[in-house]
């Protein structure tokens, strides 16, 4: 099963460490608790859009760009659909 909110997360989390900033500056920049930033970037909560805009905006990124990200994630997760052809027919 494909949970958004790991993949959000893990999104989240990527672009923080590139960056080289600590959990703790991030949440003090998008004013969430640390404990809660933590949780989103571990998959354990879903944030709301206004949350997910925060936290965007103090990691400097579009949420745009995090959906993109996002969305290639789940593309490579999901099972491909198998047709079956009968030849015989």
């Amino acid at each position: 099963m494909i949970l958004l909110r790991s993949h959000i997360g893990s999104a989240l989390r990527a672009s923080r460490i590139a960056q080289g900033r600590t959990l703790r500056d991030v949440a003090k920049s998008a004013r969430v608790s640390l404990g809660y930033l933590s949780e989103v970037e571990r998959g354990q909560k879903e944030a709301s859009s206004e949350l997910l805009n925060s936290i965007c905006n103090a990691l400097q990124i579009s949420l745009g760009e995090v959906l993109l990200i996002v969305s290639a994630q789940v593309r490579t997760h999901e099972a491909p659909t198998l047709t079956v052809v009968d030849d015989a027919a």
